[in-house]
This record gives C-alpha cells, sequence and structure tokens, in this order.
C-alpha cells in the first residue's frame, strides 16, 4: 500500500466517524474491515458514501449474483486490478460459473482471438447472458463507448433496470479496482490472478 493503512479498530474523532466505521462494519460483518475499508476511512465522509453505493450494487439490485460477479471480475482482469479479482471470481463461481469458463474466457487477455474478431474457442462455456454480460463490460471498461451490436444483444438479453444495473456494476468496479491499483490495496501490482481451483465445489 502506498499508504499507511487506518489502524483496525480505526480511532475516530466524533461520534459522526464513529457512525461512520459503524456501519462499514455492519456491511462487511461477519467478515473484519478489509484493506480497502482501511484506506478509506482515511476520508471518512468517502468511506461512508463509497459504502453505502458499494451495498446497492453489491444487495440491492436485481441482477442473479453470476451476471454481477462475471462482470465485476472481467473489469478486474481488463484492470489488472488482482485484489478485486481475488475477492470476486470465487464468488462468481459460487454463483455457478464454471472454473474453467472463468479460467479459460472471463481471464483471457483479449476476449477475440484476433481472427476477425471471432468468440474465443471456449466462449460457450458461458451462457447467453454471461457472454454478452462479459462483451458489453469488456467494451465499457476498455474503450468507455459501446459498440451498437453489443448494447442491443445486452437489451435483447435484459430488461432496462438489468441493463441500468448491469452498466452500474461495472462502472461502480471500474471505480473500484482504479482506486485499488492506483494505491495499491492490498498489495496485488505486479501480481498475477489467483488460480481459481480451490473455489470448485
Amino acid at each position: 500500500m502506498r499508504l499507511p493503512y487506518i489502524p483496525d479498530p480505526p480511532r475516530t474523532a466524533s461520534e459522526t466517524d464513529s457512525a461512520i466505521v459503524s456501519r462499514i462494519q455492519t456491511r462487511r460483518a461477519p467478515r473484519p474491515l478489509q484493506p480497502l475499508d482501511l484506506a478509506l476511512l482515511h476520508s471518512p465522509p468517502l468511506a461512508d458514501g463509497w459504502n453505502s453505493f458499494l451495498l446497492a450494487v453489491r444487495t440491492q439490485t436485481s441482477l442473479p449474483a453470476d451476471i454481477r460477479e462475471v462482470a465485476i471480475s472481467r473489469v478486474a482482469v481488463c484492470n489488472s486490478a488482482w485484489y478485486e479479482w481475488m475477492h470476486h471470481a470465487p464468488l462468481a463461481v459460487q454463483a455457478g460459473v464454471s472454473v474453467e469458463a472463468m479460467e479459460e474466457v472471463v481471464k483471457l487477455p483479449d476476449l477475440h482471438d484476433g481472427a476477425g474478431g471471432k468468440r474465443p474457442e471456449k466462449a460457450d462455456l458461458l451462457n447467453e447472458k454471461q457472454w454478452a454480460t462479459l462483451v458489453y463490460t469488456d467494451e465499457m471498461t476498455r474503450n468507455v463507448s459501446v459498440k451498437d451490436e453489443t448494447f442491443a444483444e445486452l437489451k435483447r438479453l435484459f430488461n432496462e433496470r438489468e441493463v441500468v444495473e448491469i452498466t452500474t456494476t461495472v462502472a461502480c468496479y471500474n471505480c473500484v479496482s482504479r482506486f485499488l491499483v492506483a494505491l495499491d490495496v492490498g498489495e496485488r501490482n505486479g501480481t498475477t490472478p489467483d488460480s481459481l481451483a480451490s473455489a470448485s465445489h
């Protein structure tokens, strides 16, 4: 980490800051505060807003867990945010995405094999909705703009609320990954993504 982490438990200067820490602890429970929290708590108001936004994205959308976690994991790959991968790729496996699909498709450096922009050989390891989410996430993260045909496919497969929620999830975790990588939260910069073999059930 490029800055010192806030001590755990955090020392707070006001009742307002104590309440912020309590809200973050509640969201994390039963786990302890994470390195990301202990980095963000240098600025309690920002940590509080972040906590509320992530709570909504993680727990209050209508998205199935596999769609959410495939999107987050792809953001991690695109941005080499291996701390993010470490936390979310196993959740994708728990949600029913195969380890092979995560390792052989989601983790690909490039979703196209260079032969006319074709799908990778093992793309069928993902279902139709997972693949559309993966491509949309990749274009949002790498290019910001999204091809009309990519968006049309997403809209064909998901309703308008789901499209907004997928888009927000991708945007949110791009914010997360940029914070993680810039400050080297979790000390994962310059490493490689974890293997998911142990996440298989």
